[in-house]
Protein backbone atom coordinates (compact mmCIF):
# COMPACT_ATOMS: atom_id res chain seq x y z
CA UNK A 1 0.00 0.00 0.00
CA UNK A 2 1.09 3.45 -0.71
CA UNK A 3 2.70 6.12 2.38
CA UNK A 4 -0.30 7.19 4.04
CA UNK A 5 1.22 8.78 7.31
CA UNK A 6 3.33 11.55 8.05
CA UNK A 7 6.91 10.78 8.26
CA UNK A 8 8.39 12.54 12.09
CA UNK A 9 6.95 10.79 15.23
CA UNK A 10 5.82 12.39 17.97
CA UNK A 11 6.70 11.27 20.98
CA UNK A 12 4.36 11.25 24.41
CA UNK A 13 6.92 11.81 27.36
CA UNK A 14 6.95 12.75 30.74
CA UNK A 15 9.86 12.94 33.03
CA UNK A 16 7.93 12.05 35.62
CA UNK A 17 8.09 8.61 35.00
CA UNK A 18 11.15 7.97 35.86
CA UNK A 19 10.87 9.48 39.42
CA UNK A 20 9.73 5.68 40.78
CA UNK A 21 12.20 2.89 41.37
CA UNK A 22 12.81 -0.49 43.40
CA UNK A 23 16.11 -1.62 44.06
CA UNK A 24 17.27 -4.44 41.68
CA UNK A 25 14.02 -4.46 39.72
CA UNK A 26 14.38 -4.35 35.78
CA UNK A 27 11.64 -1.97 34.96
CA UNK A 28 13.89 0.70 35.91
CA UNK A 29 13.94 4.75 35.33
CA UNK A 30 17.43 4.24 33.12
CA UNK A 31 15.15 2.55 29.85
CA UNK A 32 13.88 6.25 29.43
CA UNK A 33 16.39 8.39 31.31
CA UNK A 34 18.82 6.77 28.29
CA UNK A 35 16.35 6.61 26.05
CA UNK A 36 15.34 10.32 25.62
CA UNK A 37 19.14 11.96 24.80
CA UNK A 38 19.48 9.42 22.12
CA UNK A 39 16.12 10.11 20.38
CA UNK A 40 16.27 13.45 20.48
CA UNK A 41 19.52 13.62 19.44
CA UNK A 42 19.33 11.56 16.17
CA UNK A 43 15.84 13.09 15.56
CA UNK A 44 16.00 16.33 15.82
CA UNK A 45 13.06 17.50 13.92
CA UNK A 46 10.64 15.05 15.87
CA UNK A 47 8.11 16.52 18.43
CA UNK A 48 8.42 15.64 22.09
CA UNK A 49 4.68 16.18 24.00
CA UNK A 50 3.94 15.74 27.92
CA UNK A 51 0.88 13.37 28.03
CA UNK A 52 -2.74 14.09 30.08
CA UNK A 53 -3.63 11.56 32.70
CA UNK A 54 -6.18 9.28 31.57
CA UNK A 55 -9.63 9.65 33.23
CA UNK A 56 -11.23 7.36 35.79
CA UNK A 57 -14.29 7.07 33.02
CA UNK A 58 -11.13 5.85 30.64
CA UNK A 59 -9.62 3.33 32.81
CA UNK A 60 -13.32 2.11 33.31
CA UNK A 61 -13.35 1.21 30.03
CA UNK A 62 -10.97 -1.80 30.62
CA UNK A 63 -11.03 -2.00 34.28
CA UNK A 64 -13.40 -2.46 37.26
CA UNK A 65 -14.10 0.19 39.47
CA UNK A 66 -12.38 -2.17 42.39
CA UNK A 67 -9.45 -2.62 40.62
CA UNK A 68 -9.21 1.23 39.88
CA UNK A 69 -9.24 1.89 43.63
CA UNK A 70 -6.94 -0.51 45.06
CA UNK A 71 -4.56 0.97 42.85
CA UNK A 72 -5.34 4.88 43.53
CA UNK A 73 -5.10 3.84 47.12
CA UNK A 74 -2.14 1.15 46.65
CA UNK A 75 -0.31 0.68 50.42
CA UNK A 76 1.33 -3.03 49.63
CA UNK A 77 2.70 -4.69 46.18
CA UNK A 78 0.53 -5.87 44.38
CA UNK A 79 2.59 -8.88 43.97
CA UNK A 80 6.79 -9.63 43.79
CA UNK A 81 7.07 -7.45 40.26
CA UNK A 82 4.26 -4.64 40.94
CA UNK A 83 5.12 -2.82 44.43
CA UNK A 84 2.77 -0.44 45.53
CA UNK A 85 5.13 2.93 44.29
CA UNK A 86 4.19 6.66 46.00
CA UNK A 87 1.92 8.05 43.49
CA UNK A 88 1.85 4.79 41.60
CA UNK A 89 -1.91 5.62 39.97
CA UNK A 90 -0.86 8.84 39.06
CA UNK A 91 2.23 7.22 37.28
CA UNK A 92 0.24 4.60 35.69
CA UNK A 93 -2.61 7.16 34.82
CA UNK A 94 -0.32 9.15 32.64
CA UNK A 95 1.13 6.20 30.90
CA UNK A 96 -2.40 5.44 30.12
CA UNK A 97 -3.41 8.29 28.94
CA UNK A 98 -0.27 8.60 26.69
CA UNK A 99 -1.65 5.72 25.27
CA UNK A 100 -4.52 7.22 24.35
CA UNK A 101 -3.31 9.92 22.60
CA UNK A 102 -0.79 7.91 20.76
CA UNK A 103 -4.18 6.19 19.22
CA UNK A 104 -6.08 9.62 18.78
CA UNK A 105 -2.85 10.51 16.37
CA UNK A 106 -2.94 7.15 14.36
CA UNK A 107 -6.43 7.96 14.02
CA UNK A 108 -5.57 11.32 12.44
CA UNK A 109 -2.83 9.37 10.21
CA UNK A 110 -0.09 10.63 12.35
CA UNK A 111 3.16 9.03 14.03
CA UNK A 112 2.66 8.62 17.80
CA UNK A 113 5.16 6.70 20.13
CA UNK A 114 4.76 6.71 24.01
CA UNK A 115 7.99 6.43 25.85
CA UNK A 116 6.63 5.84 29.58
CA UNK A 117 6.31 3.66 32.41
CA UNK A 118 4.83 1.85 33.64
CA UNK A 119 4.36 -0.73 31.05
CA UNK A 120 0.80 -1.62 30.80
CA UNK A 121 -0.16 -5.45 28.71
CA UNK A 122 0.01 -7.83 32.04
CA UNK A 123 -2.75 -5.41 33.95
CA UNK A 124 -5.95 -7.36 34.02
CA UNK A 125 -9.17 -6.15 34.72
CA UNK A 126 -9.18 -6.74 38.48
CA UNK A 127 -4.86 -7.35 38.88
CA UNK A 128 -1.59 -5.44 38.67
CA UNK A 129 0.91 -7.71 37.67
CA UNK A 130 3.51 -8.08 35.65
CA UNK A 131 5.26 -4.57 36.26
CA UNK A 132 1.80 -3.32 34.71
CA UNK A 133 -0.77 -1.57 36.84
CA UNK A 134 -3.33 -0.34 33.83
CA UNK A 135 -3.48 -1.77 30.50
CA UNK A 136 -2.37 1.27 28.51
CA UNK A 137 -3.37 -0.74 24.99
CA UNK A 138 -6.65 -2.01 25.61
CA UNK A 139 -7.40 1.36 27.23
CA UNK A 140 -5.76 3.15 24.07
CA UNK A 141 -8.38 0.57 22.20
CA UNK A 142 -11.51 0.92 23.81
CA UNK A 143 -11.43 4.58 23.79
CA UNK A 144 -10.78 4.52 20.17
CA UNK A 145 -13.86 2.82 19.32
CA UNK A 146 -15.86 5.36 21.23
CA UNK A 147 -13.93 8.07 19.77
CA UNK A 148 -14.29 7.41 15.83
CA UNK A 149 -12.61 3.88 15.28
CA UNK A 150 -14.60 1.07 14.17
CA UNK A 151 -11.84 -1.64 13.98
CA UNK A 152 -8.67 -1.39 16.16
CA UNK A 153 -5.87 -3.81 15.60
CA UNK A 154 -3.34 -4.82 18.56
CA UNK A 155 0.56 -5.89 17.16
CA UNK A 156 2.49 -7.30 20.07
CA UNK A 157 5.60 -8.24 19.91
CA UNK A 158 6.90 -8.18 23.52
CA UNK A 159 8.91 -11.38 24.58
CA UNK A 160 6.33 -11.64 27.12
CA UNK A 161 2.31 -12.83 26.40
CA UNK A 162 -0.24 -9.94 26.76
CA UNK A 163 -2.34 -11.71 28.81
CA UNK A 164 -4.10 -8.10 30.54
CA UNK A 165 -4.77 -7.20 26.81
CA UNK A 166 -5.86 -10.58 25.89
CA UNK A 167 -8.44 -10.44 28.93
CA UNK A 168 -9.83 -6.95 28.46
CA UNK A 169 -10.77 -7.11 24.55
CA UNK A 170 -11.20 -11.04 24.50
CA UNK A 171 -14.46 -11.72 22.31
CA UNK A 172 -14.55 -8.15 21.14
CA UNK A 173 -15.56 -8.26 17.36
CA UNK A 174 -14.38 -4.79 16.92
CA UNK A 175 -10.43 -5.52 18.35
CA UNK A 176 -8.16 -7.88 16.71
CA UNK A 177 -5.16 -8.98 18.96
CA UNK A 178 -1.90 -10.47 17.80
CA UNK A 179 0.74 -11.76 20.59
CA UNK A 180 4.15 -12.80 19.71
CA UNK A 181 5.42 -14.35 22.83
CA UNK A 182 8.09 -16.57 24.70
CA UNK A 183 6.46 -19.88 25.64
CA UNK A 184 7.04 -21.31 28.58
CA UNK A 185 8.20 -17.99 30.42
CA UNK A 186 5.83 -15.43 32.33
CA UNK A 187 3.13 -15.01 32.47
CA UNK A 188 2.36 -18.65 31.66
CA UNK A 189 -0.34 -17.78 28.96
CA UNK A 190 -0.73 -17.55 25.93
CA UNK A 191 -0.38 -20.92 24.11
CA UNK A 192 -3.94 -20.91 21.87
CA UNK A 193 -5.63 -18.75 19.98
CA UNK A 194 -9.36 -18.43 19.75
CA UNK A 195 -11.89 -15.58 18.56
CA UNK A 196 -10.18 -12.27 18.09
CA UNK A 197 -7.17 -13.85 19.51
CA UNK A 198 -4.36 -14.65 17.72
CA UNK A 199 -1.20 -16.11 19.67
CA UNK A 200 1.80 -16.95 18.36
CA UNK A 201 4.32 -19.14 21.30
CA UNK A 202 7.66 -19.25 20.66
CA UNK A 203 10.02 -21.92 22.13
CA UNK A 204 13.30 -20.18 24.38
CA UNK A 205 15.94 -19.95 21.70
CA UNK A 206 13.68 -20.37 18.73
CA UNK A 207 16.61 -19.51 15.53
CA UNK A 208 15.84 -16.08 14.64
CA UNK A 209 14.79 -16.22 11.38
CA UNK A 210 12.05 -18.56 12.25
CA UNK A 211 10.81 -16.11 15.18
CA UNK A 212 11.16 -13.26 12.91
CA UNK A 213 8.64 -15.12 10.46
CA UNK A 214 5.90 -15.20 13.35
CA UNK A 215 6.09 -11.74 13.84
CA UNK A 216 5.33 -11.11 10.07
CA UNK A 217 2.81 -13.76 10.53
CA UNK A 218 1.16 -11.90 13.35
CA UNK A 219 1.43 -8.71 11.68
CA UNK A 220 -0.71 -10.19 8.29
CA UNK A 221 -3.02 -12.09 10.49
CA UNK A 222 -4.06 -8.48 11.59
CA UNK A 223 -3.71 -7.00 8.25
CA UNK A 224 -6.65 -9.35 7.08
CA UNK A 225 -8.77 -7.77 9.99
CA UNK A 226 -8.91 -4.43 7.84
CA UNK A 227 -8.22 -2.29 11.01
CA UNK A 228 -8.75 1.36 10.54
CA UNK A 229 -5.38 1.71 12.73
CA UNK A 230 -2.68 -0.53 14.76
CA UNK A 231 -1.46 -0.26 17.79
CA UNK A 232 1.57 -1.71 18.77
CA UNK A 233 2.47 -2.93 22.13
CA UNK A 234 6.50 -2.99 20.79
CA UNK A 235 8.18 -4.18 23.44
CA UNK A 236 11.95 -4.88 22.93
CA UNK A 237 12.69 -7.84 25.42
CA UNK A 238 12.75 -10.33 22.59
CA UNK A 239 16.25 -9.34 22.08
CA UNK A 240 19.28 -11.49 22.28
CA UNK A 241 21.07 -9.44 24.95
CA UNK A 242 17.66 -9.07 27.49
CA UNK A 243 18.23 -10.30 30.88
CA UNK A 244 14.86 -11.80 31.55
CA UNK A 245 14.20 -13.99 28.31
CA UNK A 246 15.76 -16.44 26.44
CA UNK A 247 15.20 -15.19 22.72
CA UNK A 248 16.91 -14.56 19.93
CA UNK A 249 16.15 -11.32 17.70
CA UNK A 250 19.08 -8.78 16.75
CA UNK A 251 18.68 -5.15 16.44
CA UNK A 252 17.91 -4.98 12.71
CA UNK A 253 15.01 -7.09 13.67
CA UNK A 254 13.23 -4.66 14.86
CA UNK A 255 13.87 -2.29 12.32
CA UNK A 256 12.55 -4.77 9.94
CA UNK A 257 9.45 -4.60 12.29
CA UNK A 258 8.75 -0.91 11.53
CA UNK A 259 9.47 -1.11 8.10
CA UNK A 260 6.53 -3.66 7.88
CA UNK A 261 4.70 -1.36 9.63
CA UNK A 262 5.69 1.22 7.23
CA UNK A 263 4.84 -0.52 4.41
CA UNK A 264 0.94 -2.00 5.59
CA UNK A 265 0.15 1.84 5.04
CA UNK A 266 -2.12 1.29 8.02
CA UNK A 267 -2.05 4.29 9.83
CA UNK A 268 -0.43 3.25 13.41
CA UNK A 269 0.58 3.97 16.60
CA UNK A 270 2.94 2.50 19.11
CA UNK A 271 3.58 2.09 23.00
CA UNK A 272 6.53 1.09 24.81
CA UNK A 273 6.07 -1.86 26.85
CA UNK A 274 8.95 -4.42 28.24
CA UNK A 275 12.73 -4.42 27.43
CA UNK A 276 15.06 -4.59 30.10
CA UNK A 277 18.68 -4.76 28.75
CA UNK A 278 21.19 -1.59 28.40
CA UNK A 279 20.97 -1.60 24.62
CA UNK A 280 17.38 -0.44 24.69
CA UNK A 281 17.47 2.87 23.67
CA UNK A 282 18.73 1.90 20.61
CA UNK A 283 16.53 -0.72 20.01
CA UNK A 284 13.59 1.81 20.35
CA UNK A 285 15.47 3.29 17.62
CA UNK A 286 15.99 0.93 15.09
CA UNK A 287 11.97 0.13 15.32
CA UNK A 288 10.61 4.16 14.91
CA UNK A 289 13.75 4.74 12.74
CA UNK A 290 12.33 1.63 9.89
CA UNK A 291 9.12 3.05 10.73
CA UNK A 292 10.14 6.58 9.14
CA UNK A 293 12.38 4.69 6.86
CA UNK A 294 14.78 7.60 7.45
Amino acid sequence: MAESVTSPVLIFNDPRCTEYSHSGHPERPQRITNSVPLLQTRHALWEWRKPDPATKEMLLRAHSPEHVARVKTAREDFDADSPAHKDVYGHAARAAGAAILVAQEALGRSRAFSLMRPPGHHATRDRAMGFCYFSNVAIAALDALENGAERVAIWDFDAHHGNGTEEIVANNPRIAFASVHQFPAYPGTGEHSFANIHNFPIAPLTPRVDHVREVERALQTLIAFRPDFLLVSAGFDAYVGDPITQMTLETEDFSTFGKWLRETGVPAGAILEGGYSDDLPRLIDAFLTGWTGE
